[in-house]
This record gives structure tokens, sequence and C-alpha cells, in this order.
């Protein structure tokens, strides 16, 4: 207890006395407790000092996290030796009823399906050598009704349609091509670039962070753009079947451009030297390649150096004894 006390010394000239003794309390409690997180929960582990009535009370304090969250990570934390990378991913709490602020249906990836709850997006750093994450920024997610109507197109869209209804194959009589310098932003993006932004202000006083991490959802044409706006490299899962070509090798043919795309990766065949590490765990074969390629969906041609992406392709086998 008495080392919680002393971490959270460095946050005393931003919060009162009273407040930062009800968060080493709360604190205390959060790290001793089982089960699920309630407030009456925390008022039965944080002992004496910690009544139900002062965790309210603390809740209902307007506090500066985004603020606590730099101190504290700036004056026990920060390393000036290590490398940090930007990470950022929602986090979806079920909930029950129906009178809870920003309450809707999010895609939870533990239930591999929308659920009823909660959603926060989390803007991390992470320090490469220590292997930890340590949070900056943390937002709710509350989707508007135009967002809400929005999802709910796209996902009536991504249904079967009946035979009768299907068209047919091929481009549809007239329609035009849409130039791909314009890149619409979701909301969902529009709000992570807000934080990211405002993150950023305060880190490059003390750090600097060249690089972005988000999952898989993020790994389309209009989140690099994003990251690009903010002087910041992305680095996400791309999808199974995503268009990549390696770099041509061929000939000049004598006349016209020099071609710059050559085939088209084969992620069940990879070349082999591009096999980076192989590593076996019990019954899996995981192996790692690392290559620089080349793709085809974005607007403008930029030097050679940004053109090319590396990227690392893992691929997993089961192997028999």
């Amino acid at each position: 207890m008495m080392d919680i006390v002393a971490l959270l010394q460095c946050l005393r000239p931003q919060v009162t006395a009273t407040t930062l003794r009800q968060c080493s309390r709360i604190t205390y409690a959060l790290l001793v407790m089982t089960g699920r997180v309630t407030r009456l929960g925390l008022a039965r582990w944080a002992g004496k000092g910690g009544s139900y009535r002062t965790v309210q009370r603390f809740f209902y304090t307007v506090l500066p996290w985004a603020t606590l969250f730099w101190v504290f990570f700036r004056q026990p934390i920060y390393g000036p030796e290590d490398v940090y990378v930007l990470a950022g991913d929602a986090v979806v709490v079920t909930k029950a009823g129906k009178t809870t602020h920003g309450l809707d249906r999010f895609f939870s990836s533990l239930y591999g399906k929308p659920v009823p709850g909660l959603a926060c997006f989390t803007l991390s750093l992470v320090s490469i050598q220590a292997r930890h994450a340590f949070p900056m920024r943390v937002e709710q997610v509350v989707r508007s009704a135009a967002e809400k109507a929005a999802s709910t197109a796209k996902a009536d869209a991504k249904k079967p349609q009946a035979l009768g209804a299907q068209r047919r194959p091929g481009r549809p009589k007239g329609s035009t091509n849409h130039p791909k310098a314009t890149v619409t932003f979701t909301p969902e993006l529009v709000r992570s670039k807000a934080m990211l932004t405002a993150l950023l202000q305060l880190l490059t006083t003390v750090l600097s962070v060249t690089s972005r991490v988000l999952d898989g959802h993020c790994g389309k044409h209009n989140a690099l753009p994003m990251a690009r706006q903010c002087a910041l490299h992305l680095i996400a899962k791309l999808r199974c079947d995503a268009a990549l070509y390696l770099p041509s090798t061929g000939p000049y043919a004598g006349r016209g451009p020099h071609r710059t795309y050559g085939h088209k990766v084969d992620y069940d065949h990879i070349p082999v030297q591009y096999l980076k590490e192989t590593t076996v765990e019990r019954h899996i074969e995981t192996r790692l390649y690392q290559m620089q390629l080349l793709q085809t969906i974005y607007a403008t041609p930029p030097s050679p150096q940004q053109k090319v992406s590396e990227v690392l392709l893992p691929s997993k086998h089961s192997v028999r004894e």
C-alpha cells in the first residue's frame, strides 16, 4: 500500500489531496479484488477509508485523465533509452440495461459476435525493451444515429440477395471511376485521429514516436493515410487475401517505362529465400517471412522508399512427430 501511495505522489500538483487519497484506496482495491469490477466491489475491497460513498465521490469528480496518464508515465516509468511505439485498440465490456450512456452493440473478439455493452478506445505507449504497455488516452466510444444507420445499411448489403435480384457479373453499366486520392475516413478513424493528434502534442516535447500499431480491423486502405497525416508509419495485420506484389526483376522491354510490379504473392508458396525464422512448439510449426512488397490501391505514387512496404508474413503448419 505504501508503494502505491509513493507512486501516486507525482500526481499531487494536478489533483487535490482528497482525490489523491481516494485514488490510492481505489487502486489498492483494483489490485486485490476478484471478479467483475463494480463500485460496490471496490468499496468492499478498499478497506478503511474506501466506503461506497467515497467511491461515488471519486467517480463523480472531473479529472484531467489525459494529463494524469502523461505525468504518471513521465515521472516513474519513462526510460530515455527505451524505444516506444503507439498502439491502439478498442475494449468491449458486456453491459445489460437500456439507460447506460453509450450502451450499444459492439463486436467482441472473445465472443466472436456483436454483443450489447460499452466500448472504450485506448491509446498506449508500448516499450519495446520492457515489453509493457502504458495507457495514455482512454475515451468511450459513443456512436451517433447516423453512424448506426450506416452500419445497419452496410450489414444489410452483405446479406445474400434473392436469386432473381442478383445483378449480372461484371461492372454495372454507367458506373464511373472514383478518384483514389479522395479518402473518406470512417467515424471510427476520425475519433482515433483526434485522440492521436492530442497525444502527439504531449509526446513530442519528450520522446519521438514513429510507428503506430493497430489490429487487423484497421488494416485497410483508409487507415494508412490517417496515420501518414500524423507523420506515423502504420503497423497492422492485413487480410489473408491482400493483393501484394513482388518488385519486378524482369528485363527491360526496350520501350516505355520500366515495369514496377512483378508476380502477385502466393501466400501458400512463399519463396524460401524470405524465410527468416522457424519455431516448433508442440505440434505447431511457425514460419516467419520478411520481405518488401508493393501495392496498387493507393493513389499518389510515393518515392521508392515509401512505396515499398515491409511486411511480416507468419505461416503456421501442423507437424507430425
